[in-house]
């Protein structure tokens, strides 16, 4: 049925001889790989080569990075200093090999340095940032860590704000990433394993997860998912989330997103695994249930109390964003009975003179909604919250006037959205809005039984639902009588003693002895 959405991956185009070749020699002559590098990156301007004479001897080597991805105080410094001390030293080897050994041991004071001995690694990291230094006479070569780009410094995520709790978030820079979850996790078991993924980008890609809490079939499944990767370039994480989800079909996330390290790293503890890609500041979570995309940090900084307050106040716009222009279509068409009289008349006021009934009248504020919403977010900043704002009440008020629509049906149109407003997660509100129009459409054609049986089908595919293995539905379905301790009420955190029991992970105990569920 669905097989027209199925893809044929195309195999590799085979190197012939000389390209495969090309592609792995290394010569001992130094200008020979110069030449090998320049033929492969077509000479291009920020290429640069630096050629050094060591010692007495004058024995030839050359520095080679690209302009604008290193640093370039500490690659200029590197190269003064390795001149300087291979001209102070009276006794240089003679061998090459043993050369590259005392330029490796004693002469280049950088933390990260290795030796390669294939072109296509050498022009890997070249590329990622790092210089490469060729020594006269060795077919091996050492890679410098001296990446250096620019980049954006750290600061708070805009799209998940809190009144209290940290004020960082992630950046673009996969190295600031891992540094911020080291901060917060100070755990010898995290573990951080790195990978390419883009036949042309080989972006880096890390699975973070804390080795003896994590369910080890889960993290197995996210390292198979990631390696299956085959396309040219991933230049954000949605890419991987699309990729790796397991129903591509299904309106609802199946992978949690974040800017928040602190959110992540509670994701970790709970024996969940996360995604991080370089560029880009947003972080996979994974596995992920319906209750996670209700849940916010905010829920744990304040009291109990307040947490479950919060939560409910959650629950409730996501019912009212997901039921509420659908419910009133239903009253209004077709079981006016159930109103009750007094608001009855005054809905049969506000819409006598109205030209259209009332799933054509919501459909045209749902879209012009979501066109202002969408206009809000592409203008620049401080134009976009004045179309946002002022927008939506002139036009509003000027459909009254007009008498095209309702004012009540402005009054529901105008509460749905800001019960889509209030949801933590904006993939989990843009689902809601998706399923909205197909409520309503539901409700235009059978009334409230349309509603009834529209909301049956969503639970049915919710409950086919699975992320990595974990069912969309729990704890409801399965039953995880201890998880409920989080869910609609937020317990006491003396009380949650165990980590969610639907992520099944090799260590239970959160807190304490683990006594109490």
């Amino acid at each position: 049925m669905f097989s027209f959405f199925k893809w044929k991956k195309e195999k590799n185009k085979p190197l012939t001889k000389q390209e495969d070749e090309f592609a792995i020699t290394i010569f001992a002559s130094v200008e020979d790989n110069i030449k090998n590098i320049k033929n492969m990156f077509d000479s291009p301007s920020d290429l640069v080569i630096r050629r050094l004479s060591l010692g007495s001897r004058g024995h030839e080597c050359a520095f080679i990075y690209i302009d604008g991805l290193v640093n370039e105080n500490l690659v200029n410094g590197l190269i003064k200093n390795t001149q300087f001390k291979m001209n102070q030293t009276n006794t240089i080897p003679t061998d090459p090999r043993e050369i590259l050994v005392h330029l490796e041991q004693e002469v280049l004071s950088v933390q990260e340095i290795k030796k390669v001995s294939t072109l296509d690694d050498i022009s890997l990291s070249i590329l990622s940032g790092d210089t490469a230094l060729f020594v006269e006479g060795t077919q091996t070569v050492l890679i410098i860590g001296s990446k250096g780009w620019e980049g954006r410094s750290v600061e708070e995520p805009i799209t998940e704000a809190l009144v209290r709790g940290p004020r960082e978030g992630f950046v673009e820079n996969i190295r600031t990433n891992t540094a911020l979850i080291r901060r917060h996790v100070r755990d010898p078991n995290l573990r951080f394993e790195t990978c390419k993924v883009g036949r042309r980008s080989k972006k880096d890609a890390t699975i973070v997860y804390i080795k003896g809490v994590s369910n080890h079939e889960i993290v197995e499944e996210v390292k198979r998912r990631i390696a299956t990767i085959d396309m040219d370039d991933v230049p954000e994480s949605g890419f991987v989330e699309q990729w790796i989800e397991d129903n591509f079909l299904s309106p609802f996330p199946q992978v949690q997103s974040t800017e928040r390290p602190d959110k992540a790293t509670a994701a970790l503890v709970q024996g969940r695994v996360i995604i991080l890609l370089d560029g880009t500041p947003f972080v996979l979570i994974v596995p992920v249930a319906l209750i996670n995309l209700l849940q916010s940090p905010e829920d744990y900084y304040e009291r109990w109390m307040i947490g479950t307050l919060l939560r409910i106040l959650r629950y409730t716009a996501a019912f009212v964003g997901l039921f509420l222009p659908s419910i009133y279509i239903a009253l209004v068409s077709f079981q006016p009975g159930m109103i009750p009289s007094k608001l009855a008349f005054s809905i049969a006021g506000t819409r006598e003179g109205v030209p259209f009934p009332a799933v054509i009248e919501a459909l045209m504020m749902e879209m012009t909604l979501e066109l202002l919403r969408e206009a809000g977010i592409r203008l620049p900043k401080p134009i976009g919250q004045t179309i946002g704002i002022v927008g939506g009440l002139v036009i509003g008020q000027a459909a009254v006037s007009a008498g095209i629509v309702s004012p009540i049906m402005v009054i529901v149109v105008s509460i749905t959205a800001i019960a889509n407003f209030a949801l933590p997660t904006y993939s989990f509100g843009i689902s809601i809005r998706i399923l909205r129009f197909f409520m309503m459409l539901a409700s235009s054609i059978f009334g409230l039984y349309g509603v009834i049986l529209a909301y049956i089908v969503i639970n049915i595919h919710v409950a086919n639902l699975k992320s990595f293995g974990v069912p969309y539905t729990t704890p409801f379905s399965p039953l995880f009588l201890s998880d409920w301790k989080d869910l609609l009420v937020r317990a006491p955190l003396t009380m949650m003693n165990k980590r969610p029991e639907m992520f099944k992970t090799d260590d239970p105990i959160r807190q304490g002895k683990g006594d109490q569920s």
